[in-house]
């Protein structure tokens, strides 16, 4: 294809979309693929965090105890998580952080509205079902948001420590390394704020009938049985994060980022 008349004749490089996938420079193919697997882990990611928090009113029975049934998908978000830390570094760690932080006020705005609007009379569930189910507390929004927050980041900043302590070596030493301090402070935080909000502004409650004593006593042992589990989870979802870390490496064919020097540089940069 040549230039119009008038103009110094130069042959057009064809539009790179036009050339075949196959024919393309590998870098850019690569490029492409980094970009669709972040999308899908953080399309996991957000669903899992939602799924988690409008779950997470339904207990259920265990051996040490009651607990949440958003315990469940929640596990998966810090899984997902390393594996974003892993082979994205802290920006997109932090940007997956941010993303469902505003998911997550997304939804409870509209679910905050759905309630509010009164049901018509062939609604499957009547209007205080609703409520109930999806209407959440502002409380319960309020401290799961602040425990996420400060969970997540640190969570990012302890997996990029271990990584760069140990040169990218020892998967297992930063995955589960990094889960085990933030889901301490996400657990506590979430349940003193939660419970301890819901206590002062209620006396009638359960636990507002309570002793300060009993009261804290209750809350930390909640909070020692859900860290226990997460522990647990955390220690048995070792495999999955190498699972993901093979496929992505041999398959998708994407290298991790490199670590970084303890002055907060990756090396090589």
């Amino acid at each position: 294809m040549v230039a119009p008349a008038g103009d110094n004749p130069r042959v057009i490089e064809p539009v790179e979309d036009h050339v075949p996938s196959a024919e393309r420079p590998r870098d850019a193919r690569e490029m492409a693929m980094t970009h669709k697997l972040f999308v899908c882990l953080a399309a996991v990611f957000v669903s899992c965090l939602l799924l988690g928090d409008i779950t997470g009113g339904k207990t259920v029975p265990t051996p040490l105890g009651p607990i949440s049934v958003g315990m469940i998908p929640f596990p998966v978000t810090f899984l997902l998580t390393d594996v974003v830390n892993d082979f994205y570094g802290r920006r997109g760690a932090r940007f997956i952080t941010l993303l469902g932080f505003a998911m997550a006020v997304l939804a409870w705005i509209f679910l905050q509205l759905g309630t509010a609007i009164p049901a018509h009379e062939s609604t499957y569930f009547t209007q205080a079902e609703f409520e109930k189910i999806f209407g959440g507390s502002a409380q319960l929004f309020v401290a799961s948001m602040i425990a996420y927050l400060l969970g997540q980041f640190l969570d990012i900043q302890v997996f990029q420590f271990w990584k760069a302590l140990t040169q990218s070596k020892h998967l297992w030493l930063r995955a589960t390394g990094s889960t085990l301090l933030s889901q301490i402070v996400d657990t506590a935080v979430i349940n003193v704020v939660f419970w301890g909000w819901t206590a002062a502004s209620d006396a009638t409650s359960f636990l507002g009938r309570m002793s300060f004593a009993e009261r804290w006593t209750w809350v930390f042992a909640k909070v020692g049985r859900e860290y226990g589990i997460k522990l647990f989870v955390a220690i048995l979802l070792t495999p999955a994060v190498y699972a993901i870390h093979a496929f992505v490496v041999r398959v998708l064919k994407i290298e991790p980022e490199l670590h970084e020097k303890i002055g907060g540089r990756p090396d090589g940069a």
